[in-house]
C-alpha cells in the first residue's frame, strides 16, 4: 500500500511568531529560515509518528482488497473517507458507495467486507481510497507534546545550522527530549 499526499496542510501547527518567541529572536531577519525550520520540524514529527498534524488529504492505493477486510490508514489520525474507486484492466474507474466502509477512527483503519465489493482487475494500484487525516485545522487541535517537540527541533536546528562534532558526540543530532515527546504518538506496523 502506498500513500500519496493530495492536499497539504493549510497552516503549520506552530506559528512564526510563536517560534520566534521561543527562539528569543528579536528581529524578523531570520523569518524565512525559521518558517522553513517549522515546516521541516512538522515533516519530521509527521514522519516519525506517521501522523498528520494539521488536516490533510491523502490517497491510499492498494493492489487488491485485504482478505481480513482491515485497511490501515497511514498517516493518521483518520477523520473520514472521502472517495473510493476500483480500476479494471483497461484503467477505467468505478466509484464505490462509501456506505460499504466502516471507519474505525480509534484504530485508524477502514473496515470493509472485501467479498462484497467489486474486485479490481488492474494488476497494480487497483484500489484508490481518498481520506482526510489530521488532528484538525488549527494549531490548537494538535496535541501539545507534538507542538513542543516541534519547538525543540526548530530551536535545535536554528542553533546548530551545521554538523558540529566534538569528540564522539555530534551536536547536530536530534534532542532526546523531542524524541521522547513524540514517541507515545508513534503509529507502529505489525
Amino acid at each position: 500500500m502506498s500513500s500519496i499526499l493530495l492536499t497539504a496542510p493549510a497552516a503549520e501547527p506552530l506559528a512564526l511568531d510563536e517560534a520566534r518567541a521561543f527562539l528569543r529572536a528579536d528581529t524578523n531577519d531570520d523569518d524565512e529560515l525559521i518558517a522553513s525550520l517549522i515546516a521541516a520540524a512538522r515533516g519530521h514529527v509527521e514522519t516519525q509518528t506517521r501522523r498528520a498534524l494539521i488536516t490533510q488529504g491523502w490517497r491510499l492505493t492498494l493492489d487488491a482488497w485485504p482478505a481480513e477486510g482491515r485497511i490501515p490508514v497511514r498517516p493518521g489520525p483518520l477523520r473520514e473517507l472521502t472517495a473510493a474507486r476500483v480500476y479494471d484492466l483497461a484503467g477505467n474507474a468505478t466509484t464505490l458507495d462509501l456506505q460499504h466502509f466502516v471507519p474505525n477512527v480509534g484504530a485508524c483503519e477502514l473496515v470493509v467486507a472485501p467479498w462484497a465489493l467489486m474486485q479490481p482487475t488492474r494488476l497494480a494500484a487497483g484500489v484508490e481510497l481518498d481520506v482526510t487525516v489530521g488532528y484538525g485545522d488549527t494549531a490548537l487541535d494538535v496535541p501539545e507534546p507534538l507542538r513542543q517537540a516541534m519547538r525543540l527541533l526548530v530551536a535545535h536546528w536554528y542553533e546548530n545550522r551545521g554538523l558540529v562534532v566534538t569528540g564522539a558526540m555530534s551536536l547536530a543530532s536530534l534532542p532526546a527530549t523531542a524524541a521522547a515527546l513524540f514517541a507515545p504518538y508513534r503509529m507502529v506496523s505489525l
